[in-house]
């Protein structure tokens, strides 16, 4: 299994997307963490007894703005709110992966490398990076977001430098997604190849 991670506009989601164009089962946790914060979601009776209705929109979902304010202003919120949801999406991406019949799966993970559950279950850590001028160009076209607002983002995370001595594997996505597409092929053969490779050795 191969663990896919990257900062806030890097292109993880173009990435697996490409790799699930070419028959690779992906788990994106960041979808099972939507899944369990919607209207009727099983994380949401634990984070309204936490952080109370007012982070509960009329229709049942979690108030995502809200709470993204929340923890950017009290980093001791956003520990509370990882305590709640991590381990329901630990479980729930492993009962995913236990599903999965194709040759090997990818698992996105927007903090890989911050979680230590998260790379006990992946063989290889791809790391997909681009220039962080790029990074904050996109999240600004994408979120509607000021310069300044994506760049205290980005100081929130793991620094580039440190992700890259980190990952097994590379992506530079600072160009274009046919370039983006280009090098995912290239890195799913070579994934092929070392299964092949790891059974015959077997």
């Amino acid at each position: 299994m191969v663990g896919l991670t990257g900062g806030i506009g890097s292109g993880k989601s173009a990435a697996a997307e490409c790799f699930a164009a070419l028959g690779v089962a992906v788990v994106d946790t960041d979808e099972l963490s939507h899944a369990l914060t919607a209207a009727g979601g099983r994380a949401m009776p634990l984070i309204v007894a936490r952080f109370g209705a007012g982070f509960q929109c009329e229709d049942g979902a979690l108030d995502r703005q809200r709470m993204r304010e929340l923890v950017f202003e009290r980093p001791a919120a956003r520990r509370e709110l990882e305590a709640i949801l991590h381990p329901m999406i630990l479980e729930d991406s492993l009962a995913e992966l236990a599903r999965v019949e194709a040759p090997y799966a990818v698992l996105v993970v927007p903090l890989l490398f911050e979680s230590q559950a998260y790379r006990d279950v992946v063989a290889r850590t791809l790391l997909i990076d681009c220039d962080e001028q790029v990074q904050v160009a996109r999240v600004m076209q994408r979120n509607g977001l000021s310069e300044q607002q994506v760049r205290a983002i980005v100081a929130t995370q793991m620094p580039r430098a440190a992700k890259r001595q980190l990952a097994d594997d590379i992506i530079d996505n600072s160009g274009t997604l046919s370039e983006l597409a280009l090098q995912v092929e290239a890195k799913h053969r070579y994934y092929l190849s070392s299964l092949t490779r790891a059974r015959s050795q077997s």
